[in-house]
């Protein structure tokens, strides 16, 4: 792989200093907390969703500069973006974190820039915490979304 493809890079450092999306969701219809045992990473993602479409997401917690910035990264890419286009780019990016698919910065844009994750086995859970918590917070709403996920 490419030097441009370094695990920390300057996008990645800049959304940990500067995480987008970041605090509460007052208006939050589906919402999900997912924790990394190993390293004690905790991220919650909130969703305001209407009509099919996230119409808003922010995220909370703690968690290493991977974690936090692949969160942020995952705001700023799903943000107005229907559920089912979410919930495909969660696909794809967990696929290019496990080696199953190529890094394709066509669909993934600046996405691409935590590819280098993947040489790393054991941060690819860092990196996939806040989106493992997306697809959780997607598969119901509020009223009945488990309090709290494990990621895998």
């Amino acid at each position: 792989m490419s030097a441009d493809l370094d695990l920390y890079q300057d996008i990645v450092l800049e959304h940990k200093r500067a995480p987008r999306n970041f605090g509460a969701l007052a208006s939050a219809t589906h919402r999900a907390q997912g924790t990394n045992p190993q390293c004690g990473d905790q991220i919650s993602v909130a969703l305001q969703v209407a009509q099919d479409r996230i119409v808003d997401v922010r995220f909370q917690g703690q968690g290493c500069a991977i974690c936090m910035a692949s969160t942020s990264m995952m705001t700023e890419a799903i943000k107005g973006a229907d559920v089912q286009a979410a919930r495909q780019l969660q696909q794809r990016f967990r696929a290019v974190l496990t080696g199953t698919e190529e890094a394709d910065e066509t669909y993934l844009g600046k996405l691409v820039s935590l590819a280098g994750v993947a040489r790393y086995p054991n941060r690819i859970k860092c990196a996939l915490l806040g989106w493992h918590a997306l697809g959780h917070a997607l598969q119901t709403p509020l009223a009945t979304t488990a309090p709290e996920h494990t990621a895998s």
